[in-house]
């Protein structure tokens, strides 16, 4: 077996527990970029260890009453069939160079498009902040809230996430927890987290049913990353209501950019310079945001505002 894959995923397993990031996004491409799988086997492996790995960490959320399951329901009524249809759809291509550099563009795409979707989650939260302490909006909910569910764009968005993690693996919680955290802004961060787990694991659970009858699961790839990531998504998920994720989560959003566009192709030294630019102007640039909202221009600086306050 596989030790540097144990540990790889036994990494991923805590970060997805924690942010309720979805594994695909980080696993499939660390896959194909450090241990050389073919793309398409790449996401038939993943899909099936994250069968197996999700509902280890939606537990604790079940356990902890984190979990809406109305939002559930309807997401699970796009996702599962749309989920068949993205693994039937890669299928149809083939299993050729052509099909796995589709997958390969594809996965790059979609990762690229979770690192921007991470950055909105962000700023959405923020601005909530300020707006709940300026008065403009209403306080940021201490007990669980009621939201009412929207069934029609919910749906659309189980749809969506099911047809990427079908084709790509990723999906179920990278862009999936983005669009719940827009059209429900009333719920709280582990509420977000924990309904995006519990409705990725029918989600995934029918995308690997696919992989396993049409796609190219390679079982020494998957027990190790399924051995690695269930006791890492269950230590994830315990952590969750314990420590903030912003920081891991921006740190991701720099990850995931780095990797789509690898995936794509894109020479090392462009990769250098989007990574620079991204490090640097990414930091100065969410400053500015933060000090148009009237917080100040770095985290640490309310911090210690906040300590001096409680030490009058």
């Amino acid at each position: 077996m596989d030790l540097g894959l144990l540990a790889v995923a036994a990494g991923i397993g805590v970060v997805v527990g924690l942010t309720g990031m979805g594994g695909g996004a980080l696993m499939t491409p660390a896959l194909v970029l450090f241990f050389n799988i073919p793309p398409v086997t790449a996401v038939s492996s993943d899909v099936v260890a994250s069968a197996a790995m999700k509902p280890f960490g939606s537990w604790v959320h079940i356990k902890n009453g984190t979990v809406n399951w109305q939002l559930v329901r309807l997401l699970v009524y796009g996702s599962v069939p749309s989920a068949f249809l993205g693994v039937l759809l890669q299928h149809q291509f083939g299993s050729g160079e052509d099909v796995q550099h589709f997958v390969k563009t594809a996965l790059g795409v979609v990762l690229i498009i979770a690192s921007a979707g991470l950055l909105v989650r962000a700023y959405l939260r923020l601005r909530e902040r300020a707006g709940s302490r300026d008065g403009s909006a209403p306080p940021l909910p201490k007990d669980r809230p009621d939201v009412t569910p929207r069934p029609v764009p919910t749906i659309i968005v189980g749809i969506i996430g099911g047809l990427m993690v079908g084709l790509t693996s990723v999906g179920s919680g990278s862009l999936i927890i983005i669009a719940l955290m827009a059209l429900y802004p009333a719920l709280k961060a582990s509420q977000l987290v924990g309904t995006d787990l519990v409705q990725a694991v029918p989600l995934v659970v029918a995308a690997a049913i696919a992989h396993l009858a049409f796609g190219e699961v390679d079982w020494t790839v998957t027990l190790p990353v399924i051995l690695g990531s269930i006791p890492g998504t269950y230590l994830g998920a315990q952590l969750s209501s314990r420590v903030g994720g912003g920081l891991v989560r921006r740190a991701l959003a720099i990850v995931l950019l780095v990797a789509g566009l690898k995936l794509l192709g894109v020479s090392n030294t462009w990769t250098l310079i989007a990574l620079a630019t991204a490090f640097i102007g990414g930091t100065l640039a969410w400053g500015l945001i933060r000090y148009r909202l009237g917080f100040s221009f770095f985290i640490w600086q309310d911090k210690r505002k906040q300590t001096q306050t409680k030490g009058k």
